[in-house]
């Protein structure tokens, strides 16, 4: 009597990952995994199999090493569990969002400062503080 993969998984359905931009490789094998009980995950691109890998929900991953944009290195950090996408700083980002203010009124502080909702001593003092002033 012959094993299935699905038994394999302890009898819970094994989520299996397919990370291939070939459709006809991916329809087959997807068919195939199916018909063993499992639940086959299908991503086209190499991003998407990192995603899906970094959201814990594959069990087994099957990856067709011709992948465009494949980078090995994040996906092992995604097997891993590592985050690679850290959130920003808030100073970075308070900094880039009134740079981006400052163009956006063509220098205007006092628009500028109207548009982010805050006094313009206030816009003054962070534009002091982001060094933002010598980039004018």
């Amino acid at each position: 009597m012959m094993t299935s993969v699905a038994e394999v998984a302890s009898g819970r359905q094994l989520n299996v990952l397919i990370a291939s931009e070939r459709e006809s490789l991916t329809r087959i094998l997807a068919e195939s995994l199916r018909a063993q009980g499992c639940r086959p995950i299908v991503q086209e691109t190499a991003d998407g199999a990192s995603n899906a890998l970094g959201n814990g929900t594959a069990d087994v991953l099957v990856i067709d090493s011709g992948l465009p944009g494949l980078r090995w290195e994040e996906l092992r950090r995604a097997m891993n569990g590592e985050r690679t996408d850290l959130p920003e700083p808030l100073d970075a980002v308070e900094r880039r969002h009134i740079a981006a203010t400052l163009r956006y009124t063509r220098g205007n502080r006092r628009n500028a400062a109207q548009i982010l909702g805050i006094a313009r001593s206030t816009l003054l003092a962070k534009i002091r503080k982001y060094g933002l002033d010598r980039e004018q």
